[in-house]
């Protein structure tokens, strides 16, 4: 029966370490759930950018296709057709009205946990609480006896 006791100690160690391992180690349900997120807003991210992936395209469709839209953005860049003249004005900005933004610079976050060896040694230690514990109420239960 004492025997079952010490070993009850080292299955309470195990399981402590399977839990905390479970939970807060590098592939515990911690670090699941904040990959999850990231993965989340990659997914947003690139949803984003196929957005601005199709008005680029756009944009570029109606460059090389469309005429009129090609003399428009050719004036917007400060180019002139034949029979016209422009007066520049000092200090104006003549690309002030980019349409597109090239997206967001997006850096992916590392998951945090608990090392495993930090896990393990709280666990030992556990245990070993456990096992001294049973050893020193059967101790006393010894001194009582005698």
């Amino acid at each position: 029966m004492k025997l079952i006791k010490y070993l009850f100690a080292l299955w309470a160690g195990l399981l402590i370490y399977v839990m905390l391992a479970a939970v807060f180690g590098p592939h515990g349900h911690l670090s699941y759930l904040q990959l999850e997120t990231e993965k989340e807003k990659l997914e947003l991210n690139i949803q984003d950018l196929r957005q601005i992936n199709m008005e680029l395209q756009n944009n570029v469709n109606s460059l090389l296709y469309d005429s009129e839209y090609l003399a428009l953005y050719a004036r917007e860049q400060g180019y002139a057709g034949e029979q016209e003249r422009f007066i520049r004005i000092v200090g104006l900005i003549l690309n002030g009205n980019n349409r597109i933004s090239p997206g967001e610079h997006f850096i992916v976050s590392r998951p945090q946990f608990t090392e495993g060896n930090i896990l393990r040694v709280i666990a030992f230690c556990t245990g070993l609480t456990i096992l001294l514990c049973m050893a020193l109420f059967d101790f006393l239960k010894y001194i009582r006896e005698s």
